[in-house]
């Protein structure tokens, strides 16, 4: 065991370098080592994400170096993400738990929902809001957080996916939130949103195939939609008017599948949204122009 560590920042620093020694894969709620170094200290020691920099002098015992330590020689050995260890994931400025039964949390649209989905919902009144392909609850129970007198559904494939979710909405206390099983709107005949907003698996299987070993601890069924990434989203656009209140709005997370869906529905008016750190592979739709374009889309999407 390294005798020299011997602060909170030490080990910090250490975990970084031993991260980046071992050619880590970062991506999952953190994008770099050192975060992730910071996160598992943290957890190990039972301190809260934010905590004062101050403490970052603090000395630890021999038992909670030997604890940090383990933690950091897993994230190495098994190329686990740093989430799935801690069970822990932050979204849109809350704490999810979160484990292998979905993905962890790190869509964009996140920053939509802090900003109430301005500009993209101008003035329409929401009502009813729809989370298609929720996975661990973490996008509908957001929005059901910052928008209470929003009634939201969020709906999910997977019978695991939602049985994490219902543990993130009692550990968030959504009471506006509902969940439900589907296979995208298989379930929800009858049912009409003022806004839908869906992250389904967009990631092409050659992609999958490439991945680093720290994509592979997560459901394969929340990544892959076919060989160009498109078959959920062409299904959630042929379908979504059925679903849609007359002036709704949809929001879909693509990713890299973005050049794809714009080559093959060129004609189309996507919003492609910019966020902080630029453009995400979202776009915005309204019901009208989906309906403008439902015998391209829906021959489109019938082929698949």
């Amino acid at each position: 065991m390294p005798v020299n560590l011997t602060t909170i920042i030490d080990l910090i620093r250490y975990g970084a370098s031993r991260f980046g020694a071992a050619g880590l894969t970062f991506g999952h709620s953190y994008d770099n080592a050192l975060d992730e170094a910071t996160q598992l200290v943290l957890h190990a020691l039972h301190l809260p994400h934010d905590i004062n920099p101050v403490y970052g002098q603090a000395h630890v015992t021999v038992e909670e170096k030997k604890a940090i330590l383990a933690l950091f020689e897993r994230r190495i050995a098994e190329r686990i993400p740093a989430a799935y260890i801690t069970g822990e994931a932050w979204f849109a400025g809350l704490s999810f738990k979160i484990d292998a039964r979905a993905l962890v949390p790190r869509s964009p649209i996140a920053e939509l929902i802090e900003a109430g989905f301005q500009p993209w919902l101008g003035d329409r009144q929401v009502q009813r809001a729809l989370d298609l392909c929720t996975g661990s609850g973490c996008i509908g129970i957001a929005m059901a957080h910052y928008q209470p007198h929003w009634q939201v559904d969020a709906v999910d494939l997977s019978n695991d996916a939602l049985a994490l979710a219902s543990e993130n909405v009692l550990r968030l206390h959504t009471p506006n939130l509902r969940l439900l099983q589907s296979d995208l709107f298989s379930a929800l005949d009858g049912e009409r949103y003022d806004l839908i907003v869906s992250n389904p698996p967009y990631v092409t299987r050659a992609e999958v195939a490439a991945l680093p070993p720290e994509y592979a601890h997560e459901p394969e069924l929340g990544l892959i939609a076919g060989e160009d990434g498109l078959d959920l989203a062409l299904k959630i656009l042929r379908d979504a008017p059925a679903h849609l209140e007359d002036e709704g709005l949809l929001i879909v997370e693509v990713g890299e599948a973005e050049h794809a869906l714009v080559e093959l529905l060129p004609e189309i008016p996507f919003a492609w949204i910019e966020f902080k750190v630029g453009a995400m592979g979202v776009f915005a739709i309204g019901r009208e122009d989906l309906v403008a374009h439902h015998a391209r889309i829906r021959e489109l999407a019938d082929a698949r």
